[in-house]
């Protein structure tokens, strides 16, 4: 297991751009607004030879009275019982406040090493600034400056030189691959919900309000032998409700999260059936090449009948055409209904979108299929395919050598994807056509 460490700290203190500075990645949204970050954000990285865990965490509030700020301190506390340090981030510009000495307090009651990290000391001549800090009864302070990088170095040596080498965890399990998924839809469809009971433990933070989940967060799950990167992603808002900068952020971080992944869980809401603003979620995904899945959440909350399962199917059919294939599971996140189901699922849909085809078999297959119905002519002369060859996956991608590349209709290129998924198994994916200008001479055999 690699080692974690913990950024903790009042909100606005920095803690995420300590988190990018370290990461060397841009992942946790940075805005000047507190409680900017809500849930605890992992990523890896490497300091003098060692691999750590870093965790970015939510501004914490030792005294916390609205809902939110509870959960926040709750994921807070959760980050500091898994991490082997902990980094405690304070404000040199605004100085000791009471909430940094109720936080350091708590961090003296652990059995871990902590180190105060005096953010905002922009100029290295400046680190008298720190000096107050030592009112906080640590016998170091570390004067740093997390935009610019000043004192980082001597910071994170320490912290390495702290936590014992642990044992790396390998990237696969034997025979098998991470599955990236990335859980997506509107926001206050239960996609933290499905992620929780996915994991059996409160890994996300669950609120009713429309956009609690701002960052994408990674969790690596093992189900069954079997691996695999749950990437939590924020809401997706339509485009007439995002107000906010940070809103805005947001929608970014989730088509990022989107690029990132393999197969997309599209969330649903069962009680408000599919929208809209579903189907364009949907869109992303497929102009990415994702495999998808749709999952109808909150099954459990509404009132069915021998026909309630088809009305559901047929309306996510007629609104998603474009995902005709995509296949559908209904879920209760609430109740744990049919929630392990989605494993079996994924795996399925995973290896038929690794699937690579044999060259000949591919040409066998596309000879007689176009026999049968041959392209349409082009200039009043036979718009002959000569060849055929998969040339890549997620998802699998085929180039049709063709006379007039140009001439083929888009309607053809749907017969052929149709046929191809029916000879070769690719019912459950995306499947790409491309088709360029013949290099042979000789027809398709």
């Amino acid at each position: 297991m690699k080692p974690i460490v913990a950024i903790v700290g009042r909100p606005n203190v920095g803690k995420s751009t300590l988190f990018n500075r370290l990461t060397k990645k841009k992942k946790a949204i940075v805005f000047d607004e507190p409680g900017t970050t809500i849930d605890r954000n992992y990523a890896d990285t490497q300091w003098d030879g060692h691999t750590i865990t870093i965790v970015d965490t939510g501004g914490f509030e030792p005294h916390p009275e609205k809902d939110l700020l509870m959960e926040m301190k709750e994921q807070t506390m959760l980050a500091i019982e898994e991490a082997d340090a902990v980094i405690q981030l304070v404000d040199a510009k605004t100085g000791i406040t009471p909430k940094d000495r109720d936080i350091m307090a708590l961090l003296r009651q652990i059995k871990k090493p902590v180190f105060l990290a005096v953010n905002k000391i922009d100029n290295p001549h400046s680190d008298a600034q720190a000096a107050e800090f030592f009112e906080l009864g640590v016998e170091r302070i570390y004067p740093i400056s997390a935009t610019h990088g000043h004192g980082i170095y001597e910071l994170m040596a320490d912290v390495c030189s702290s936590i014992p080498e642990k044992r790396l965890e390998s990237p696969t399990m034997p025979g098998g691959h991470i599955i990236p998924l990335a859980v997506i839809g509107r926001p206050n469809v239960g996609k933290s919900s499905l992620i929780n009971r996915l994991l059996g433990q409160k890994r996300v933070v669950v609120n009713p309000t429309p956009g609690t989940t701002r960052d994408a967060i990674d969790t690596l799950l093992t189900f069954q032998g079997h691996q695999y990167l749950l990437i939590d992603t924020a809401g997706i808002r339509r485009k007439s409700r995002i107000s906010l900068t940070l809103e805005k952020y947001s929608v970014i971080s989730a088509l990022k999260s989107i690029r990132r992944c393999d197969i997309a869980l599209i969330v649903i809401d069962a009680i408000e059936g599919i929208t809209e603003q579903d189907v364009k979620i949907a869109a992303l995904a497929y102009e990415e090449g994702k495999a998808c899945i749709f999952v109808v959440n909150k099954w459990d909350a509404i009132e069915k009948n021998n026909s309630t399962v088809g009305e559901y199917v047929r309306a996510i059919r007629e609104r998603a055409k474009f995902l005709d294939y995509a296949p559908i599971i209904f879920v209760s996140a609430l109740s744990g209904q049919r929630v392990t189901r989605i494993f079996p699922l994924v795996q399925e849909v995973f290896v038929q979108y690794n699937q690579r085809i044999n060259t000949g078999e591919v040409n066998r297959v596309c000879h007689g299929i176009i026999e049968l119905n041959p392209p349409p002519r082009a200039h009043n002369r036979d718009n002959t395919i000569t060849y055929v060859t998969q040339v890549g996956v997620k998802p699998p991608t085929f180039i049709f050598f063709v006379r007039e590349p140009d001439a083929v209709h888009f309607s053809y290129a749907r017969f052929l994807e149709n046929r191809l998924r029916e000879a070769f198994g690719f019912s459950y994916v995306p499947i790409r056509i491309v088709f360029r200008k013949k290099t042979r001479t000789s027809d398709l055999r």
